[in-house]
């Protein structure tokens, strides 16, 4: 291998190791790799600007403010009592709770980490009140957060789109399915799980009265990812677009139907969304700067020849791919791992057959999964201090959730109809 390339991997993993902020690790390699390849010192600045020069983008912070807005309102409270209504009946109803309500708030905030704080914030106190241990309730939210990122609207799927290439809205069509079948698997693990250690007996089904309530009282939160969603399949609005509809309708819904949105909270959705904008931009910016040094020394090459050196079977290479995520996930930031691995990896998977579309949700499923694995993991550490418990506990009462998204992303994988039947491929 080529000694710039050591070079700039040693330095990433040195910076990563000594916990520098991913945005900054990743500029300062890009610095390492310029003086290694004898490039200009304008590239970066160029890199910077014309890397954000992108429509799609802009649907990012619309994206993050709209989930800002709905997690400081009520929403989030409403979709959990609707939730309540339509699971909390089964064995570790708690826990079905969560899962659903995860599944709901996803298709409104985009976010994995902010999933698991407004629905675990409230859910974890409850379920340690009604008896289950906290290990286990902290599992089952953080486990359910990763549905932030694979129910659309989702950052993830925009930055890959941006940086593969390819329709943000057929993505964000692609992962509905797999979004769904993915909260089945934990559903179904909550349950095994809740059965086995004794947690949540069956309770009694609420009044269909009480459910139609709890749906009339969700109905602007449920309308969110019709509205985006149906504007984007029905070729009324693209996905920046469906992003500004989407901040539109959450203001008026909080501020002027739902009035549970103040001027102070507004603040602090102004403030949150330019933050985590911030970070997700510098991270966009330098993390393209780096792929197109990786690009100048042929590294994308590389990486076809060294996989398909292996094998040419386009099952194993698949799983070569899906470890090689894995493994990175457990160190390094999903949006991260999307932008430097997306150029490299994606021409593999299109040498063995693999559709870009249905490769970007085994890629957001495979990263989503990092959001769970040490010492990276930002859902544990904000599930540890909800549930006020060490990491070592909760990384070993997550094993068995992690043991069902990596089954159900093989099963992704390898059954791509799942991913494709409702773009008619």
């Amino acid at each position: 291998m080529d000694s710039t390339i050591i070079m700039i991997a040693t330095t990433l993993f040195v910076l990563l190791v000594l916990s520098v902020p991913i945005g900054v690790a990743i500029g300062l390699t890009v610095v390492v790799g310029m003086f290694a390849s004898n490039m200009p010192v304008t590239f970066l600045a160029q890199r910077l600007i014309t890397s954000l020069d992108s429509f799609p983008l802009l649907a990012v912070p619309f994206f993050i403010m709209a989930g800002e807005i709905m997690q400081k309102g009520s929403m989030a409270q409403r979709l959990l009592e609707l939730s309540r209504c339509l699971v909390g009946h089964i064995t570790g109803g708690l826990a079905q709770v969560s899962v659903l309500t995860s599944l709901f708030f996803g298709a409104l905030s985009g976010s994995s980490p902010a999933t698991v704080a407004a629905v675990g914030g409230v859910m974890i106190p409850t379920m340690k009140k009604e008896g289950y241990s906290g290990s286990y309730a902290a599992a089952v939210n953080t486990s359910a957060g990763c549905l932030g990122v694979m129910i659309p609207p989702s950052i993830p799927l925009i930055i890959y789109g941006t940086t593969a290439g390819v329709s943000v809205g057929d993505l964000f069509i692609a992962g509905i399915i797999p979004g769904l079948f993915v909260a089945s698997m934990l559903m179904l693990t909550s349950y095994i799980l809740a059965r086995y250690q004794g947690h949540g007996v069956k309770g009694k089904r609420p009044p269909i009265i009480e459910t139609a309530r709890a749906f009339k009282k969700a109905f602007h939160a449920l309308m969110v990812p019709v509205i985006v969603l149906g504007g984007i399949y029905g070729g009324i609005m693209t996905p920046t677009e469906a992003g500004v509809v989407a901040v539109v309708y959450a203001l008026l819904a909080e501020s002027i139907f739902l009035r549970s949105l103040s001027l102070s909270k507004l603040w602090q959705v102004m403030r949150g969304t330019a933050l985590t904008t911030a970070t997700i931009f510098l991270l966009i910016a330098t993390a393209s700067a780096l792929g197109q040094i990786f690009l100048f020394n042929n590294v994308p090459s590389q990486v076809v020849e060294l996989l398909t050196g292996v094998s040419e079977n386009k099952y194993i290479l698949m799983l070569l791919i899906i470890l090689m995520m894995l493994v990175l996930g457990t160190f390094m930031d999903a949006l991260a791992n999307i932008l430097i691995l997306t150029p490299l990896l994606l021409p593999v998977a299109k040498q063995a057959g693999f559709d870009p579309i249905h490769f970007g949700v085994i890629m957001i499923v495979s990263v989503a999964i990092g959001f769970l694995t040490p010492p990276v993991g930002v859902n544990l550490f904000v599930g540890c201090n909800i549930a006020n418990i060490s990491i070592e506990r909760l990384s070993v009462a997550i094993l068995p959730f992690l043991a069902a998204l990596i089954f159900a992303l093989l099963v992704l994988a390898f059954v791509p109809q799942l991913s494709l039947v409702l773009l008619g491929r």
